[in-house]
């Protein structure tokens, strides 16, 4: 294997890492930070599903990024991987759950501005467009999920004890379908500039089963991805499941559900294919933020029952995160690359 190839690989698993500490926190950070799940075995869980997701269904958001700007030189393409990376990082020991999604936008766009290619202005506005929308979208899905568990819930005159029970299962079943969703939307943040230069070769398993290049890509940027959930994500988990607002076992379940829906909503090919063949309005496959789909949906949750313990100034700080996030990153490449070609001679872009 070409050692720069490998230098770049590298750094495609530094951000899955980085992704997997900061992006576990949405999927178990309300069933964490309620007590219901314990830590390790969040993590387990996440960790075996995030790669069932990326190997999979990874495929279906991996091109979209490669339209906003083609980072056409694997140096490039490693410092824009590792700008992301550390941005995410940096705000990951802060405690913050921030977007790995934007940061990889911020650093495609800080290498199309050193070089001086374009940025596809419909794409980055599409991209963009999903930054708004996915809160939004979790917060109404949330709501009326919210609504129709309670009120099964009062139906059902469960027995305390064994409504305990059922809502662990739930929290973590709901846990393993946001893992795997997180593993199929966002392994394009992590490995999908590496696709068209896979190392890789597909083989054959058992004469029936063709375990392709990308998928083998994939998996490796998924377990990075499961190394970073098991060692950095415990303090962000706590954030998203106490610092926001105080959630009730149940409401927990519902903010994983409709985080999870959003990011299967934007990774399907087959809800894709549908749709056009119904002569429907398509979703566009986007990897879109995880963590504004679960903050989405737990203030959603929180203003619908009109709580007054919503951390305003936790949100803000949160979402100050979001709007530097593309900005420090596209910063962190733009200053990468200048070393790269004038200090170690290398060739960030054709």
């Amino acid at each position: 294997m070409d050692i720069t190839l490998l230098i770049f690989l590298l750094s495609g698993l530094a951000l899955g890492f980085a992704l997997g500490a900061n992006d576990a926190a949405n999927i178990f950070g309300t069933a964490v930070g309620t007590g219901m799940v314990r830590f390790y075995t969040a993590a387990i869980v996440a960790s075996i599903f995030v790669i069932l997701g990326a190997v999979i269904s990874g495929a279906g958001a991996s091109h979209t990024l490669g339209k906003l700007g083609a980072v056409n030189a694997l140096p490039g393409a490693f410092m824009a991987a590792l700008a992301a990376a550390i941005t995410v990082f940096v705000m990951t020991k802060r405690g913050l759950p921030v977007s790995t999604s934007q940061a990889v936008v911020g650093a495609i766009v800080g290498w199309n501005i050193f070089s001086g290619k374009p940025t596809d202005s419909a794409t980055l506005t599409k991209i963009m467009l999903t930054w708004v929308a996915c809160p939004v979208i979790a917060g109404f899905i949330a709501v009326p999920l919210y609504l129709m568990v309670r009120r099964i819930i009062r139906k059902a005159k469960i027995h305390l004890i064994r409504l305990d029970a059922y809502t662990r299962f739930a929290l973590i079943a709901a846990g393993a379908f946001g893992a795997y969703s997180l593993g199929a939307n966002n392994i394009a943040n992590v490995m999908g500039v590496f696709v068209s230069s896979s190392p890789f070769t597909d083989f054959v398993i058992a004469d029936k089963f063709v375990f392709t290049s990308v998928q083998q890509l994939f998996l490796l940027g998924a377990l990075a991805i499961a190394v970073g959930i098991f060692t950095y994500s415990r303090g962000v988990m706590m954030t998203v499941g106490q610092d926001i607002v105080a959630l009730s076992p149940v409401s927990a379940w519902v903010v994983v559900t409709a985080h999870s829906l959003v990011l299967f909503l934007f990774a399907s090919q087959g809800l894709e294919q549908f749709l056009k063949g119904h002569g429907l309005p398509t979703i566009p496959l986007v990897p879109v933020s995880s963590s504004q789909a679960v903050i989405g949906a737990i203030v959603g949750i929180g203003i619908f029952t009109g709580s007054t313990n919503i951390r305003w100034r936790v949100l803000g700080s949160i979402s100050f995160g979001w709007v530097l996030t593309p900005i420090i990153s596209a910063i962190v490449c733009i200053l990468g690359l200048y070393f790269l070609q004038n200090i170690f001679n290398q060739q960030v872009y054709f």
